[in-house]
Parts: structure tokens; sequence; C-alpha cells
């Protein structure tokens, strides 16, 4: 199935979770807001959301600074 990831067209498989697509991002241990049309998942339910065709998911790295 066909999703968005930060603006680019990603496919995916189906059934697939926010927490698996962390994964295939590379993004498992790395501190990340991920958003999905437009509402923030908290990350301890990334692996319950399941991911719909055209779904719009951005995923934000967090960078420490000041």
């Amino acid at each position: 199935m066909i999703i968005f990831v930060n603006g680019q067209e990603t496919q995916v498989s189906s059934g697939h979770t926010a927490h698996d697509l962390l994964l295939d991002l590379g993004f498992e241990k790395r501190p990340v807001a991920v958003e999905v049309n437009k509402e923030v998942i908290p990350r301890a339910l990334l692996p319950d959301r399941l991911l719909r065709e055209h779904d719009q998911i951005e995923v934000v790295t967090l960078v420490g600074g000041g």
C-alpha cells in the first residue's frame, strides 16, 4: 500500500504499523516524534497504530541543544 512519509511516497505492506515504519527507516533507537494524519502518536502507542492507504506520516528527529 502507498503511504507518504515526510512528503515522499512510500510503499509498505498491509498490516504495517507506525513502529514497523520506524524500524524500516532506522529510527527505532533515536528520539523522534511521529505524526499520522496531523495527529501526534505517543511512542508507546506506535506498535498498535496500523497504517492505512494514503496515510500522511511525519517523522521529526529531536535534537538537543540550546
